[in-house]
């Protein structure tokens, strides 16, 4: 009789246990950042390691039209609705007031504007409702099958003083505003020294690749002996074309495909300083700064929003837009375990961001902002979204 009772305990042991309830693994992870915690809807499709989905169709049109399932829709949050506020501001300051044609498409700023209303009106309203009112609009990709590489950048904070020192030797400078001709290389103003003596020097940092670093994110908070703290913000380029410094090493065999970020560069320089001009000048690009009272802004004049505004080409993707992302999500191997829906918006640009297979995703300030951005070099999809010209859905976004 004892065997008997002692077997049903644990056989209801057992069925108690099967049927409790689990929360998702991704949601359940006491470790787990910012970064990860946006949105429920974590989607899992047929995708190779870098999250490309190469099996999927082929686009005919830089804009495939669909319509958006409530099943895939990403929740309204506080920073999403600061971000779609400031989408606003944008548009009220965009200089370009006539539709836009992108590929097939004509977007004006009006439909922008109303879909940012669209999403803000569903804060707390019915989700259904609102997703009948808008289409997505699938950008080909770089590979006209939808696959679009994102990649991640930052706001650095690099110690800085404000006199040449042999701690602190090379400058920051601004903009040459009365410079005559072609604007200068790289190579002629970091290592011929053109600006020297033109009063631009902003402040002076410890290495030419800590500038350089901040010159590709575009803006950086440089930090003085003092504590004192300042935003030095992108206020123009040299005009000359942008040329990958990973690329280069990789075609002179400095490096591999796995170690190609911002940061492996950095320690690669660190340790083998006689290599700092030799690549660094092969970028011939340069970026000038000024000063500015203001959180990290992008070419769209707003304050910028961690993980959801993005640089784009706008060619392809008009400035002021909102757009539905699938997110690659990265385990510790850097391989894509799945893809994340997250709505973002485009308010800046970048000198690597070219065509419509590339953006740019904005991590944040500092160390946290570093992390994220130096790991993100992968593949999702992205919908352009749009006030709706139908009534009901016809296609799913998975499809």
């Amino acid at each position: 009789m004892n065997k008997i009772i002692l077997s049903l305990l644990a056989l209801a042991g057992v069925i108690a246990i099967n049927s409790c309830y689990y929360p998702p693994m991704e949601k359940n992870r006491s470790s787990q950042s910012e970064m990860d915690k946006v949105s429920p809807f974590l989607v899992n499709h047929d995708f190779a390691s870098n999250g490309k989905k190469q099996t999927a169709p082929l686009q005919n049109e830089l804009y495939t039209t669909q319509t958006i399932s409530a099943a895939h829709f990403p929740d309204i949050t506080n920073p999403l609705i600061v971000a779609l506020k400031q989408q606003k501001k944008l548009l009220k300051y965009k200089k370009q007031k006539t539709p836009q044609k992108v590929g097939n498409l004509m977007v004006s700023n009006e439909q922008l504007q109303q879909t940012a209303d669209i999403l803000l009106n569903a804060k707390d309203g019915d989700l259904a409702e609102m997703i009948h009112q808008l289409d997505a609009h699938k950008i080909e990709g770089e590979d006209k099958r939808g696959n679009v590489h994102f990649t991640g950048y930052y706001t650095p904070v690099l110690p800085v003083s404000s006199i040449q020192s042999k701690e602190f030797p090379y400058p920051i400078y601004a903009f040459p505003q009365d410079w005559q001709g072609a604007l200068p290389s790289r190579k002629e103003i970091d290592g011929n020294f053109v600006l020297k003596g033109r009063n631009l020097e902003l402040a002076y940092a410890k290495s030419m690749i800590d500038i350089y670093i901040m010159q590709v994110q575009g803006s950086g908070i440089v930090e003085y002996e003092n504590g004192k703290q300042e935003l030095f913000a992108f206020t123009g380029s040299n005009r000359q074309s942008y040329s990958s410094i990973g690329k280069y090493m990789l075609k002179k065999g400095l490096t591999t495909p796995q170690h190609v970020s911002l940061q492996f560069i950095k320690k690669y320089l660190y340790e083998n300083p006689e290599k700092t001009h030799e690549i660094l000048f092969s970028n011939p690009s340069y970026v000038f700064f000024k000063p500015i009272d203001s959180n990290p802004k992008g070419a769209g004049l707003v304050p910028l929003t961690k993980i959801h505004s993005i640089a784009v080409d706008t060619r392809y993707i008009p400035m002021g837009s909102i757009l539905l992302a699938s997110i690659p999500i990265i385990n510790d191997k850097n391989s894509v375990i799945s893809h994340e829906y997250r709505l973002v918006v485009a308010q800046d640009i970048g000198g690597a961001i070219k065509g419509p297979g590339h953006v740019d995703l904005y991590t944040g300030i500092g160390y946290e902002g570093r992390k994220h951005a130096g790991r993100l070099h992968h593949y999702g999809n992205l919908w352009l979204l749009l006030p709706s010209e139908t009534a009901s859905p016809t296609l799913a976004l998975n499809k």
